[in-house]
């Protein structure tokens, strides 16, 4: 199978597989040797880690494109990306979709907010109308060159609306042509609980650290019948703190040395880049041999 059908695959069987979050290549190599089974293109991540700012539509399609083209070429996982409002109105979303399905990605995530978006667990958001939104999500699938690449469709209404209406529009949603459906922000586990028997379409449920939503264990919500269980930034505030912890030793004590359980080894961070792949190369290409 192609990654396109691996992701497909993997949503269908709905055993709450894990998708962690990648806002580089370096963070999408990690999450593939630790043998993950798909990968998130987080639009916070990049947003947080590239910018420094917060996840209020600062990043644009050309960043995000970028980032999952450098992605794909360092790992060989299934890439859900997430195109936040697909950047405008439907033929905007149009546009995105070639543009990071040319990128690399196997499925595209769009919502409903506002713009300026927001991150899904900050106040203040707002929704578009439905019809609006289907029209979005129907310029999205007629956009595929490849009938396989998946439409992700979440909507933010739960916060605005209620459950109720979230539940509705996700339910127009799949009948629009949206493969996978993202109910974000719900506040109880009632609501975690009810999503599955709801909605017929394969779901993603959204575990932010620190979020609005109870955190969840992936095998109670695989017992419930998610299909894919997001961690978008788990790395992000693992890379964060880990950072902070380093940085804090150095500044106190004027050195590092090579500990693990404080910095990567200088071998280990080769592994990961595969330099021993590329000095092999490099000794081919020395050589003049075929």
């Amino acid at each position: 199978m192609n990654t396109k059908q691996q992701l497909k695959t993997l949503a269908q069987a709905r055993r709450g597989v894990i998708v962690p979050g990648a806002f580089n290549a370096l963070s999408a190599r990690v999450v593939a040797d630790l043998g993950f089974e798909a990968l998130y293109v987080t639009g916070a991540g990049v947003t947080n880690m590239w910018f420094g700012l917060p996840d209020q539509a600062f990043m644009g399609l050309t960043d995000i494109a970028d980032h999952t083209a450098r992605i794909r070429d360092a790992v060989e996982l299934p890439l859900i990306v997430d195109a936040d409002t697909g950047f405008g109105n439907a033929l905007n979303t149009y546009h995105a979709v070639r543009v990071l399905e040319r990128a690399g990605a196997d499925c595209i995530q769009l919502e409903d907010q506002v713009s300026p978006k927001r991150c899904g667990h900050f106040n203040g958001k707002d929704v578009i109308g439905t019809d609006e939104m289907l029209g979005k999500i129907k310029a999205a699938v007629d956009a595929r060159r490849d009938a396989g690449t998946l439409i992700l469709a979440r909507t933010d209404a739960c916060a605005t609306q209620g459950f109720e209406a979230a539940v509705e529009r996700a339910r127009r949603f799949e009948e629009a042509g949206a493969d996978i459906l993202f109910v974000e922000a719900v506040t109880t586990l009632d609501e975690i609980r009810a999503l599955p028997q709801r909605l017929a379409a394969p779901q993603l449920m959204n575990m932010v650290i620190g979020g609005k939503t109870p955190i969840t264990s992936a095998e109670e919500l695989a017992t419930l019948g998610y299909g894919l269980v997001l961690y978008a930034n788990a790395a992000l505030q693992g890379a964060v703190a880990g950072m902070q912890k380093a940085l804090t030793v150095l500044r106190d004590n004027q050195r590092i040395d090579e500990d693990p359980a404080l910095v990567a080894p200088f071998a280990e961070r080769q592994r990961l880049v595969r330099k021993a792949d590329w000095d092999a190369l490099e000794a081919k290409y020395a050589s003049g041999r075929p």
